[in-house]
């Protein structure tokens, strides 16, 4: 007979049995939405889903030569440790792919492949920061007060605005830059689909650039830059992806990239992820990372070298990714600027890159909606349209922003809500 454990004390708040930082570390806001969703849909609700940063196998499907790749892999006996940086192939194809896409020349030892994106990033936070430290973020930006607060490092919030596509602007970061340890920055940007402009992006990039010239006269310790550029493949119409490094080559001693194949790819499953910058830093996020085995599965590793370097299979796959995205954030964006030119009190800003659009329903203070999380719900209620609000980025204020994810829905799904939200939108505006 089995030993009933069942009536095992369940988390608490202020439970002893854990560290202080856990019991302080919040969950994520997204993944519990979309937790609501999902049950939702399991009891039969038809929901158009725009929450998490993910795709629907049934829309996006991977491309079926990495797919054949992992598949070959496996069947080849692909399923021992891979070295902690990566398996080489891959991390020369990164290399390659790098230089032909980007104009960018690493060397192998400042390429270091994980599981995705995210533990880059944690990475570069345990690479870089000490508790105590600064660290600069714009809002709204993904998770970056949550890896400030599991490094007990000290978090600099930039607040952005619409009119600048919620990006950063040197006056903005300035006055932070001569104490901070790492400046976070990312284009396109997760959760509002806007790109950073060229010549903010080089004045940024210089003046950190200045800035450690005179941290090594004084014997400081240098302010890093992590770009996340995870969504770089996807960008739409005239806009244009830019690096820090191409703007400014004497920031690449300070850079590090956080890149992979989960956006680009639709692969969000298969867990492949790379780190690029100067071997200085990339060799200890290797160490990091290989003590908490956080590295990809092998057989996907060596699938994606293979992949990545088929170019022309790859550029395929990519222009049909940019077509199928593009659509789809055009029909939202095109729809709520029918509803805003029929006087109704929303804006969205035109699709750049990545999959999301930036909404806005500016509703807080009309009938009984307060927050952002109760237009949320009226929309999921009445509509059957599920979407983010802001304060899952850092925001902080009820401002009516919210982030649209394309990734999980169809272009017929779309068309078929828009109806219903701007009902919705209309019967709030009625029962003032």
């Amino acid at each position: 007979m089995a030993l009933d454990l069942t009536s095992l004390p369940r988390p608490t708040r202020d439970d002893s049995t854990v560290g202080t930082m856990v019991r302080g570390l919040v969950g994520s806001e997204i993944l519990r939405i979309a937790a609501e969703i999902r049950e939702l849909v399991a009891k039969g609700r038809k929901v158009c889903n725009l929450t998490v940063g993910d795709f629907s196998p049934k829309e996006f499907p991977i491309p079926q030569g990495l797919g054949q790749g992992i598949g070959t892999a496996l069947q080849a006996g692909e399923t021992n440790y891979p070295p902690s940086d990566g398996v080489l192939e891959l991390r020369q194809a990164v290399q390659r792919f790098y230089e032909r896409s980007l104009g960018l020349k690493y060397p192998l030892e400042g390429i270091v492949v994980a599981g995705g994106a995210r533990p880059i990033i944690y990475g570069t936070y345990r690479a870089v920061l000490d508790a105590g430290d600064e660290v600069i973020y714009p809002v709204p930006s993904w998770n970056n007060n949550h890896y400030a607060h599991m490094l007990g490092a000290r978090s600099v919030v930039v607040p952005t605005d619409p009119e600048k596509g919620f990006m950063p602007t040197l006056e903005q970061l300035a006055p932070h830059l001569s104490t901070a340890r790492l400046l976070c920055l990312c284009s396109p940007l997760n959760p509002t689909g806007t790109m950073v402009d060229p010549g903010a992006l080089r004045a940024i990039a210089q003046r950190i650039v200045d800035e450690n010239k005179s941290r090594e006269q004084r014997g400081q310790k240098p302010l890093i830059l992590m770009y996340d550029h995870i969504y770089w493949v996807l960008t739409f119409g005239k806009t244009k992806h830019v690096t820090p490094v191409e703007l400014v080559p004497e920031i690449a001693p300070y850079t590090v990239f956080v890149d992979g194949i989960s956006k680009a790819f639709a692969a969000t499953g298969v867990r492949v992820g790379w780190g690029v910058g100067p071997p200085s830093i990339i060799s200890r996020m290797r160490d990091v990372l290989g003590h908490v085995g956080a590295w990809a599965p092998k057989a996907e590793q060596v699938a994606t070298a293979r992949y990545l370097d088929d170019t022309a299979a790859c550029e395929t796959y990519l222009q049909a990714m940019r077509r199928s995205v593009d659509v789809r954030l055009e029909a939202l964006y095109q729809g709520f600027e029918r509803m805003r030119a029929a006087g109704l009190p929303v804006r969205a800003i035109a699709p750049q890159g990545a999959i999301y659009l930036s909404v806005r329903f500016d509703l807080v203070g009309k009938g009984d909606l307060k927050t952002n999380d109760d237009i949320r719900k009226r929309l999921l209620e009445k509509a059957s349209f599920a979407v983010v609000p802001f304060q899952a980025f850092g925001l902080n204020e009820d401002s009516g922003w919210f982030r649209l994810s394309v990734g999980a829905t169809s272009v017929a799904e779309i068309e078929e809500a828009l109806p219903r939200v701007e009902a919705t939108v209309r019967e709030v505006l009625a029962s003032r």
